[in-house]
């Protein structure tokens, strides 16, 4: 029965729009419904790929999976995993997916074991999205943190990445940790999950020059003035050097490298020259092509029809790498790590992936991870139909690419020329010009 108010008018009923906002907001008050939530989503996609691979001949994991899985077989045989070919990174991660090679002989079992991977990616997903409302709620309360961190628990993008067997989650969880032990000026174990980061995948180490720079702001004091005299001269360039190495940084740089070393050095003892070709060489000429959203997509595919000892052409994939390291590890940090970290290692990543010669789909996890940190401040955020204009730029010229892809590569039709290096232009250009509004929200 409707309470009567004082006019002697029933009061109006509750809208469907206050009860919607009261269950956002009661689903934000407490992290367990949203990591629930999250790790059901992930259940879902991968009961989904388990029917998927059983009933279709388009099949729901990863290739990458595949050969992540191969390798951990070779393994539990006393064998090197890069006797799997196409193998290209460092064996921890055969190490880490045993598991996928224990075979019972019960085929729900087997089934079980084989999924170990997908299972740990999509934990990793998680646990990543708890380090970055970790880091959020630095700024902010928890619920409005835990809306943020949303941008990734509940992505279906990075679900879908994860549970195919994609190992970039495991790369968020090392990238989120880096940047929470830094800002909470753990330097130690920031300089061991960056050492060990670089060994697992190598991009990592853009990161390097943001955070020792970030740091000759953060290590002060703030309760600590300079004195100042009008008569006092400018800092010599000496000077200056010897300011800036401080003990954290020198403490960071020692760690970091050490760690980096001792793994890199105990890989080779054990693996030799494979090791070192497969995990690091390989990356300076190699020429992908496949589901590569670069705009040196078609330059790769020219080059890779000639032999790697062929002197009379121009090999482009050779220098592709001089823009991309002169943004992410130079100019970006130069300009953005002292006012946002956080930022920073965004647009850096950004950069890398956008300048790559090889950008897949799974790469663009490694600067998603980020997003939620800079998205508050954001002319995104601040101007929702800018946002929204460039989150349909973005999807439209992925589409786009998408679209000359399915025709090359599941059609048959051969799209290098014109469409599929126009859409990657496209996309290209759509990336830079995200990347300039990230750069300038900073400045």
């Amino acid at each position: 029965m409707t309470k009567p108010s004082g006019t002697g008018q029933p009061e109006p009923p509750a809208t469907s729009s206050s009860g919607v906002s009261s269950l956002v907001t009661t689903f934000f008050d407490r992290p367990l419904p949203l990591y629930l939530s999250a790790a059901i989503f992930r259940l879902v996609f991968l009961l989904y790929g388990l029917w998927q691979d059983a009933n279709s001949p388009v099949k729901y994991t990863d290739i990458d999976y595949l050969v992540f899985t191969d390798a951990a077989r070779f393994v539990s045989q006393g064998q090197s995993p890069y006797e799997r070919e196409t193998y290209r990174y460092t064996p921890v991660l055969a190490w880490l997916l045993l598991p996928t090679a224990h075979v019972t002989g019960n085929r729900i079992l087997d089934v079980a074991f084989f999924s170990f991977g997908k299972v740990l990616f999509a934990i990793s997903d998680l646990v990543a999205g708890w380090l970055l409302e970790k880091v959020l709620a630095k700024s902010m309360d928890a619920p409005r943190a835990r809306k943020f961190a949303t941008i990734w628990l509940l992505n279906p993008m990075v679900a879908t990445i994860s549970t195919r067997g994609s190992s970039e989650g495991l790369l968020g969880v090392l990238v989120m940790a880096l940047l929470w032990a830094v800002l909470e000026r753990r330097v130690t174990l920031a300089g061991l999950l960056l050492g060990f980061s670089v060994h697992f995948k190598i991009y990592p180490f853009i990161y390097a020059p943001a955070i020792v720079w970030w740091m000759d702001n953060e290590r002060r004091s703030p309760n600590k003035t300079k004195p100042t005299s009008l008569s006092s001269k400018p800092p010599s360039l000496t000077a200056k050097i010897l300011n800036f190495i401080t003990p954290p940084r020198l403490q960071l740089a020692l760690i970091s490298l050490t760690t980096f070393s001792t793994l890199n050095i105990a890989m080779y003892l054990v693996l030799r020259h494979p090791f070192l070709q497969e995990t690091y060489l390989h990356h300076v000429t190699r020429l992908d092509h496949r589901h590569n959203f670069s705009p040196y997509n078609t330059q790769l595919y020219l080059s890779s029809s000639l032999p790697l000892s062929s002197s009379s052409s121009f090999r482009i994939e050779k220098l592709a790498f001089l823009p991309q390291l002169l943004l992410s590890t130079v100019f970006i940090p130069l300009v953005t790590a002292k006012k946002s970290l956080p930022t920073s290692m965004l647009a850096q990543t950004f950069a890398f992936v956008t300048f790559n010669k090889v950008c897949t789909s799974q790469y663009f996890l490694w600067y998603m991870v980020l997003l939620p940190l800079y998205l508050p401040q954001s002319s995104f955020v601040k101007n929702k139909r800018f946002g929204l204009a460039a989150l349909v730029l973005w999807v439209v010229a992925q589409g786009a690419w998408l679209q000359q892809g399915f025709e090359l590569e599941f059609l048959g039709n051969s799209t290098y020329l014109l469409g599929l290096w126009l859409a990657s232009l496209a996309f290209f250009g759509v990336n830079c010009w995200i990347l300039g509004v990230i750069i300038g929200d900073v400045r």
